[in-house]
């Protein structure tokens, strides 16, 4: 899934109340598996002056840049944080954790091609769905509408739950960039 819609599924689903350090929590395990990707990415476009042919083609296949994604996308290394989390009680590290599973669980079944291999450190092996969230020889026509959906579905549960002025503009915003961006997908992929 684009990273919009991780952050407002996680937040819908986790962040109770949807204000505080709850809602951060949320908002940041839902973005932690994606955060170096945009960093690899933006460093790799914008800085070093790499092709974007050769970001998306070479680069992020590299081995380099998969060891990366392993670890931040880890079933294992999340199911820990959520474990030491329930075990001390700290509810925030149990929202940012769960926040970050649900995202991992989202792009496992929705990445082919593109996976990860989300059982760092214990195996390599990358499931490749039949399924993708960008791809539309992979039935992107047919998840991006229910992707908005789950996201439109997010933010009224975020909006019942009395969010903030900032956070109510803030998911908008996100509401619109995922239609934007899943639209961009399906138009060139």
């Amino acid at each position: 899934m684009n990273t919009p819609a991780h952050l407002l599924i996680g937040a819908a689903a986790f962040a109770r109340p949807a204000n505080g350090r709850i809602l951060w929590a949320a908002l940041l395990g839902s973005l932690l598996p994606d955060l170096s990707l945009y960093v690899l990415a933006g460093v790799s476009l914008f800085v070093l002056g790499i092709p974007e042919q050769v970001v998306f083609g070479q680069l992020y296949y590299s081995s380099a840049w998969q060891t990366v994604f392993a670890i931040d996308n880890s079933f294992i290394l999340w199911g820990l944080a959520l474990t030491i989390g329930i075990w001390r009680g700290w509810r925030v590290l149990i929202v940012g954790a769960a926040a970050g599973l649900i995202h991992l669980a989202m792009d496992f079944l929705l990445h082919a091609g593109d996976g990860r291999a989300q059982f760092w450190p214990i195996s390599s092996w990358v499931f490749h769905s039949p399924v993708s969230y960008w791809d539309s020889t992979h039935h992107a026509f047919w998840v991006a509408p229910v992707s908005a959906l789950a996201c439109l579905t997010s933010y009224v549960v975020l909006w019942q739950q009395g969010m903030p002025v900032w956070a109510k503009l803030f998911f908008a915003a996100l509401v619109g960039a995922e239609i934007w961006v899943a639209r961009q997908w399906l138009m060139f992929f």
